[in-house]
């Protein structure tokens, strides 16, 4: 009797905030395997907001999920059967393969990752995709210089967090943007940031930024879009460099805020370039080294928030945008 597969498919394309039905539940029997192919049992699902992107309809840098396709997700699992000969039953896999229970996959699209160290689950969050953003995005395209200054929004998320840490062992000084006292509370206390600023209890986010960084901002990291980008763009120091990673305050919205300020970019004679973290992953390795030894000494500090069942995907995917999730977003199979 073949297996039952679990998946979480794309019924139709929000309009703005996710519901469940946007996503049907279906079980369906697995194929044999081909020669080349691996099936995978996944265990952990990243749940990231550039899926609400991939919800859309078109192309933008990676095509956007087709209607009835299984919701696109970087996972991580274990080998249950393989027609490929570099991996065998057993071995622990990470790569693109959908939220779905099983997965069977062509061998070359698959990484091998060492779970004997670290929990699995950490290759979806802090060695994965949100890690390899936050590492590249920073040190590539932000060019942190010691004595900086760097403004990070969506602080207290997986990429934000880990973005003001790096900068933190680079010698900078260090702020960030969280909603509500807890987050602002733990930016400091766990994750070693110089001061925090909350959105939610402060009338004009300009002027707090310009009181916690009275000399300006040399690289801003973005996170959320809207009007906080555009605030953060009247406080650019001279040369500074603005990182676009995501705008999850617009990703719901159907009138998006434009951004008023921009031409601070010249009178600071700054720049502003965006960050698709599959332009780095041939340099994967070189992350997960670096970012492994700072977690081993103490370095760097991580929090995952763990929730349980594929058919909570939709619920578990909204936390993302009410600011419910503590850490790294991470749906268990």
């Amino acid at each position: 009797m073949a297996l039952l597969n679990k998946q979480v498919l794309l019924a139709q394309r929000p309009t703005r905030k996710i519901q469940s039905t946007d996503f049907k539940i279906v079980e369906t029997p697995l194929p044999a395997l081909a020669d080349n192919e691996v099936l995978v049992k996944i265990a952990h699902i990243s749940l990231d907001p550039a899926m609400r992107g991939w919800m859309n309809a078109g192309t933008t840098y990676i095509r956007g999920v087709e209607i009835g396709e299984v919701m696109r997700a970087f996972v991580a699992g274990t080998v249950a059967e393989s027609k490929h000969p570099d991996f065998k039953e057993g071995d622990t896999v990470a790569g693109t393969m959908g939220a779905q229970a099983y997965a069977i996959v062509p061998g070359k699209y698959l990484t091998k990752v060492d779970a004997t160290k670290v929990p699995l689950s950490w290759y979806v969050g802090i060695l994965g995709m949100p890690g390899m953003t936050s590492y590249f995005g920073l040190l590539e395209k932000g060019l942190p210089k010691e004595g900086e200054t760097l403004l990070v929004s969506g602080a207290a998320g997986m990429v934000g967090s880990l973005v003001g840490q790096i900068a933190k062992i680079k010698g900078l000084k260090v702020i960030g943007i969280a909603g509500g006292k807890e987050k602002c509370d733990s930016l400091i206390t766990d994750y070693g940031f110089d001061a925090a600023i909350d959105y939610k209890n402060i009338d004009n986010i300009a002027k707090a930024i310009r009181a916690a960084a009275p000399n300006g901002i040399d690289i801003y990291f973005d996170n959320v879009g809207g009007e906080i980008l555009d605030a953060a763009l009247l406080n650019l120091a001279n040369h500074a460099r603005v990182v676009i990673c995501g705008a999850i305050s617009q990703y719901n919205e159907t009138n998006y805020v434009g951004l008023k300020n921009y031409m601070k970019l010249i009178s600071a004679r700054g720049t502003l370039s965006g960050i698709i973290v599959l332009d780095y992953f041939d340099r994967a390795a070189e992350c997960i080294t670096q970012l492994s030894q700072w977690l081993a000494s103490g370095k760097i500090k991580y929090k995952e928030h763990t929730e349980q069942g594929l058919d909570r995907f939709a619920e578990v995917l909204n936390m993302l945008f009410t600011g419910e999730n503590k850490g790294k977003l991470v749906l268990n199979v």
